[in-house]
């Protein structure tokens, strides 16, 4: 028990400080976990709003395959972006595994799924509500698009929030195309699964913090953005 105590003193000690190996890799992390979360909403966004509008043969198929993408296991994804990026792998030639952009390449292809399903969910829901209204003004598919867009922008602005937590809280997939490597591809998922194995958890502990402060903060934030979307329906 003195030997945690030790250790949790010495990670409040590094959040105080803020100590340099601490905050370089929390700036890794961040910068991967926004980066991934941005181009996966423009993906997941668009591919939400064309099957919240669009009806075509084959629809169903991709929602299913959407959802079923959902529950991939992150080790498996991680894989085969890895087989993918290798050296022998088609896109080897790039150079890009075990670096920052192999990592944010995995986060996109585990969060775009996500995206695209919980965005269908929020705009074919608006759709049904203004249906009639978009009937009446006979208006196009791509208006009807960036009207559910912009109407549902706070339901959006939820969505986005969970592909970063989602992105901020994982280890399979960037551990085994970024590889974990100091000053280059440590973010604070892998930092932990590594400082805790070598029995050092003071920077485990301390990294641990920041994490549940952001899924406090992220929480918060879906709250206080559902709050203010119910206020706008009201007034």
């Amino acid at each position: 028990m003195e030997e945690i105590g030790n250790a949790f003193l010495i990670a409040f000690d590094l959040l105080r400080s803020r100590d340099a190996a601490l905050m370089e890799i929390v700036q890794l992390s961040l910068w991967v976990s926004i980066i991934a979360v941005a181009i996966s909403c423009i993906i997941g966004f668009f591919i939400g709003a064309a099957l919240s509008v669009y009806r075509f043969p084959g629809r169903k198929v991709i929602v299913v395959v959407i959802n079923a993408l959902m529950g991939l296991p992150p080790v498996v994804l991680g894989l085969i972006v890895y087989l993918l990026l290798s050296r022998s792998g088609p896109l080897g030639v790039l150079g890009l595994l075990y670096t920052p952009t192999a990592m944010i390449i995995a986060q996109i292809l585990l969060i775009t799924p996500l995206v695209s399903a919980l965005c269908l969910q929020v705009l074919e829901e608006f759709n049904r509500e203004y249906d009639e209204f978009f009937r009446s003004l006979r208006l196009t598919s791509l208006a009807k698009i960036k009207t559910l867009l912009w109407e549902a922008r706070f339901g959006l602005l939820t969505v986005g929030l969970a592909g970063f937590g989602r992105a901020i809280s994982e280890v399979g997939a960037v551990m085994i195309v970024g590889g974990n490597i100091n000053h280059a591809t440590r973010i604070m998922t892998t930092a932990i699964a590594l400082e805790t194995s070598k029995g050092t958890l003071a920077l485990a502990l301390a990294l641990g913090i920041i994490l549940i402060i952001f899924s406090i903060a992220v929480n918060a934030a879906v709250m206080a953005l559902r709050s203010s979307s119910k206020v706008q329906v009201h007034a």
